[in-house]
């Protein structure tokens, strides 16, 4: 059985949902991953940094080491969440904002830091 080619980017829809999902994620991969390792730490120990943080948070991190032509229609999914929620959540603007902690670790948790300008367009 062969595998399917990648998914290309066949409407400008999914050209859009790739550069609001670069805006809207303005951690880095490492500074994600980092914090993700952080928030699932405890006193009694760390998870496996491939399986640290919650399982959004996992896919995010994934998503972000992709190329646009490798993504599958689950990561398209998970990024149209991601820019959902962050939207949600956030001004249309993404200025740097400060709120409440729990707020801002949460956002985190998906990729973006409300204290960071929005991130690069891909």
């Amino acid at each position: 059985m062969s595998t399917p080619p990648p998914k290309s980017f066949p409407n400008d829809q999914d050209q859009e949902l790739w550069d609001e999902f670069h805006r809207v994620v303005n951690m880095t991969s490492r500074e994600l991953a980092d914090w993700l390792r952080t928030e699932a730490a405890t006193e009694n120990g760390e998870e496996l940094p491939d399986h640290a943080g919650p399982p959004m948070g996992q896919r995010v991190l994934r998503i972000m080491g992709k190329r646009r032509g490798d993504l599958d229609d689950s990561d398209l999914k998970v990024m149209q969440r991601v820019v959902d929620k962050v939207h949600d959540q956030r001004r249309d603007d993404l200025e740097p904002t400060a709120g409440q902690d729990a707020w801002r670790h949460r956002l985190m948790s998906i990729g973006h830091d409300p204290l960071k300008p929005p991130g690069r367009h891909a």
